[in-house]
């Protein structure tokens, strides 16, 4: 921005927040009348009609207040203690917010959730003793660290004498954090604090410029984790201070146990070996390190024991874990105590479900929405990598030697160039942009990428210092070429010319730095020592897969293999906050990725709706996490906690589900005994009287209501499902509807999926029904492998709205007017042209009587290597569909039986905790 646009923001925008009805009309006026000031003459009518847009966006962004579920004893506090707490820590916060210009509706949702949050904490004035174990869930990079930090300040004000964050499991995520809690809750530079040269002037940042009074003591720093050398040189005792004292510690296993030999030999009460101040810790990235991983064998993960000795040395404390992946935490056994490391971290007293904005760039607007029906069409932000098997292989030795870059990560590269350039046209000169290559979990191949990026960064570079001035640069210069090929391609709509790029593409490109992000690098990704709008390029793996956040992520480029929920969700760097170039924002990922993000997406966006409907009901923390555990998504977790020798029995709950075969075995002899099939379900159909004549003409093929549950389980009983569709094998699923085929399973709905009629698809004839197979995308891989494995955009077998099947038209538009009152924001609802993507849950939810969808597949050969043209079968091949509606009894569950070597194979290697060193 200009100087004098920015002034002229920083005089309207309180001006806006004053106003009862902010229209964007009334935003537009105000903004007229102030540019007939003086100082305001020179903002063009452009900067003003984009500063408009920024405060009509920034003041329609509202957070709702999430969903509370509560253990039975909660008893609250807060509002009788209120009159003696004086919110002089939280004040500051909520000022600093504002300064941050944070929407109005934002910072008030804020103030009203760490509210509730810290009325379930325990009270720092009851003398106890007592301890509170609960969760807040969030989204991936929603602002959840400013939620804690708001937390943090409200129970120092209420008297928490004592507050640990526990900061992730590296450096630069401590340190990070701590320059956030510096900022939010100390108000001073505490790296500058260290260094001795500055020792007797530190500089106050953040909440200290607004009252630099009762500043916390902060015995650790941007610089350096509590350590032995500091717990040796420190002999306080917390009750000496008068002020609160703030730690920001790794999860480390070594800190931990310093820190607590520490409060041992200093702090706690004669007498009672125990500490007396009241101590609050934050669990950040809980599901991560924090879990008792050692199953079945009776002693806790180290980690784990210590934060649970860690909170049993005070008399009073609470345990608050943040997670957007809260799925590993469910799966904590609530009765699990121990007489020295205490009740394990399961949170007992709450849970606490975080919304997101309205403008948070989440999975839904990315995965799900972003991606269309249409095969052909393009996705929003999403690229596919194509090419990357012969350079960089998902799979790669810790020694790949890497000589060049995939085509797809040089023009992510150049991409990301552009995409600066316009940011900068538009205004953002002064803001951070990064783009975030996570392709390897080895440091050496890391180092290698970077350095491939900086070479290509210099040519690109040299290229635009000789050729970039001329108007015909893009036809004298090859790499200019694809400079203009990518914007072309990608942003040329953005509101830019090429000349425009061309013009201003030399200073971006000579100062983008690449960096690597891992634990053998030398340098820290540091956003506030290179000053205002750094361009970065940050390559590494782990180390940007948990908590990290990257500035003004604009463009990411990912190439790993691990298909657990956690691990996949947290690598989602690239959520998060976009004003004002949301548009500009590209992904690559491999094509399979994208089905399991949208697949995860909706898992996680079921478990939030779950909160709420168990807020509803009045359940408990206990109550929910058998819910989670009977959901068919906890496979994926469970599945990994439990890895190891000999054969996996899971339990799974299938009610309120959809299961589908995206994987069949491309073996003859399978494909005609599943043919075979099939054809006798017809003909059985038929003999119960369920012949074609007797069908409804739906959207998406031909449907039988009232068919017995015999007819299916004889089918199911006869297909052959292969080995890594899990979730439908047919014999836990045959378990689960012959039990409770007597009430909820008896009669079925059956779709004979076909294509309508005004297809171009050509109609087949089977056993008498005339119909027009869809048609799906293969994955050349796993074809390579015998699998004939659904890919495709969305890698589903299903289109969308296929669960509304069978359901009468009142009862699908009232479950479509639900969801749009209750799930869509109001900006959504007030856009009378807006035309939502129902998801099928809500008309899974609805039903009454379960569905089988029966599928003869036509499967495509065109983006498959014509080499594998052979493999792909000429005749339709059968896939099947289940929607089973909610169950009287979801809590009982039928047995999965895997291998542990069947498990590596379904969800790929789990990613170390740590970036593999090459040593």
């Amino acid at each position: 921005m200009s100087e004098a646009l920015e002034l002229l923001e920083e005089t309207v925008s309180p001006m806006v927040l004053r106003e009862q009805d902010r229209t964007a009309e009334s935003i537009r006026t105000l903004i007229d009348q102030m540019r007939s000031l003086p100082m305001f003459t020179n903002v063009s009518n452009e900067e003003a009609e984009r500063l408009a847009k920024l405060l009509e966006e920034r003041n329609g962004i509202y957070m709702g207040i999430g969903a509370i579920v509560d253990a039975p004893e909660f008893q609250p506090w807060l509002h009788e203690a209120r009159a003696h707490i004086d919110p002089h820590y939280w004040s500051r916060y909520k000022k600093l917010l504002n300064a941050k210009r944070l929407p109005a509706d934002v910072i008030t949702s804020t103030d009203t959730i760490t509210d509730s949050i810290l009325d379930r904490m325990g009270n720092p004035g009851e003398p106890g003793p007592w301890d509170r174990k609960g969760m807040v869930v969030g989204h991936v990079q929603s602002g959840k660290t400013q939620n804690y930090t708001g937390l943090i300040c409200k129970a120092a004000d209420a008297g928490y004498r004592l507050v640990v964050v526990i900061a992730g499991i590296h450096n630069n995520l401590r340190n990070q954090t701590q320059a956030r809690i510096d900022e939010g809750f100390v108000g001073r530079d505490t790296g500058r604090l260290e260094k001795k040269e500055t020792k007797d002037r530190p500089r106050v940042i953040g909440v200290g410029r607004f009252d630099d009074r009762k500043a916390p003591v902060s015995l650790t720093t941007t610089l350096k984790d509590f350590n032995r050398a500091t717990a040796t040189t420190n002999t306080s005792q917390i009750a000496s201070y008068a002020v609160p004292v703030v730690l920001v510690i790794k999860k480390n296993s070594a800190t931990l146990a310093n820190l607590v030999d520490w409060l041992k030999e200093h702090s706690t009460t004669h007498g009672t070996d125990m500490v007396d101040q009241p101590m609050l810790l934050i669990d950040d990235e809980a599901d991560n390190a924090s879990i008792d991983i050692k199953y079945g064998k009776g002693e806790a993960s180290r980690i784990n024991s210590q934060i649970r000795e860690l909170l049993a040395v005070f008399r009073r404390s609470c345990y608050v874990g943040y997670t957007a992946t809260p799925f590993a935490n469910i799966f904590i056994d609530p009765e699990t105590d121990d007489e020295v490391k205490g009740q394990d971290l399961f949170p007992r007293h709450f849970i606490i479900g975080l919304d997101a904005p309205t403008n948070y760039f989440g999975a839904r607007k990315v995965f799900i929405d972003g991606i269309p029906d249409d095969e052909e069409a393009m996705p929003s932000h999403i690229r596919y990598i194509h090419d990357n098997g012969d350079v960089l292989p998902v799979k790669h030795k810790i020694d790949h030697d890497l000589t060049s870059l995939p085509p797809s990560m040089l023009d992510a590269l150049r991409t990301f160039l552009v995409a600066r350039v316009i940011r900068n046209l538009r205004g953002q000169s002064r803001q951070h942009a990064s783009m975030l290559v996570n392709a390897s979990r080895f440091t050496g191949v890391q180092g290698l990428i970077r350095n491939r990026l900086h070479q290509h960064l210099k040519e690109i570079e040299d290229a635009v210092r000789v050729d970039g001035g001329r108007p015909d640069a893009a036809t004298r210069n090859t790499e200019i070429a694809e400079i203009w090929r990518c914007w072309a391609e990608e942003y040329r709509d953005a509101g830019t010319t090429w000349d425009e790029i061309r013009e201003r593409l030399l200073p971006v490109v000579a100062s983008t730095q690449v960096i690597a992000v891992n634990a053998a690098s030398p340098a820290a990704l540091d956003y506030e020592a290179g000053g205002e709008g750094q361009t970065v390029i940050a390559v590494g793996g782990f180390s940007l897969s948990r908590g990290l956040t990257l500035e003004g992520l604009t463009t990411s480029y990912f190439l790993r293999n691990s298909l657990m929920y956690d691990t996949l969700m947290q690598m989602g760097r690239w959520f998060g906050y976009r004003p004002d170039y949301e548009d500009l924002c590209r992904i690559w990922m491999p094509q399979d990725a994208v089905s399991w993000y949208a697949h995860i997406g909706e898992a996680t966006e079921e478990l939030q709706l779950e909160l709420k409907r168990m807020q509803q009901a009045n359940a408990t923390p206990e109550e929910f996490g058998l819910a989670v555990r009977s959901h068919p998504s906890a496979l994926m977790v469970t599945a990994r906690n439990k890895m190891g020798a000999g054969k996996k029995h899971i339990m799974v709950g299938l009610s309120n589900s959809f299961i589908e075969t995206v994987k069949l075995s491309a073996d003859t002899r399978t494909l005609d005994h599943n043919r075979a099939a099939r054809d006798q379900l017809l003909k059985d159909l038929r003999s119960a009287g369920h012949g074609p004549q007797h069908a409804s003409v739906v959207s998406g093929g031909f449907l039988l209501q009232k068919v017995s549950w015999h007819l299916v389980d004889s089918f199911l009983r006869s297909f052959e499902n292969d080995r890594e569709s899990v979730l439908s094998d047919p014999r836990p699923v045959r378990k689960y509807i012959s039990d409770r085929a007597h009430d909820e399973l008896g009669n079925w709905d059956i779709l004979i999926a076909s294509l309508d009629r005004n297809n171009d698809g050509k109609p087949v004839d089977i056993e008498g029904w005339s119909i027009i197979p869809p048609r799906r995308r293969l994955g050349g891989d796993e074809l390579q492998r015998g699998i004939l494995s659904i890919s495709g955009k969305k890698a589903r077998l299903s289109s969308r709205g296929v669960e509304k099947t069978g359901l009468d038209d009142e009862t699908a538009k009232l479950a479509e007017a639900r969801y749009v009152h209750d799930e869509l924001s109001r900006k959504e609802r007030a856009d009378p042209g807006a035309r939502p993507n129902y998801p099928d849950r809500i008309y899974r939810a609805k039903r009454t009587r379960p569905l089988l969808v029966l599928y003869n597949i036509e499967l495509k050969k065109e983006g498959l290597d014509h080499s594998l043209h052979s493999l792909v079968p000429d005749s339709p091949v059968v896939g099947w569909a289940l929607s089973f509606p909610i169950s009287a009894k979801p809590d009982k569950k039928v047995e999965y039986i895997l291998n542990p070597v069947a498990l590596r194979e379904l969800f790929g290697d789990d990613d170390d905790d740590e970036d593999s060193l090459d040593d």
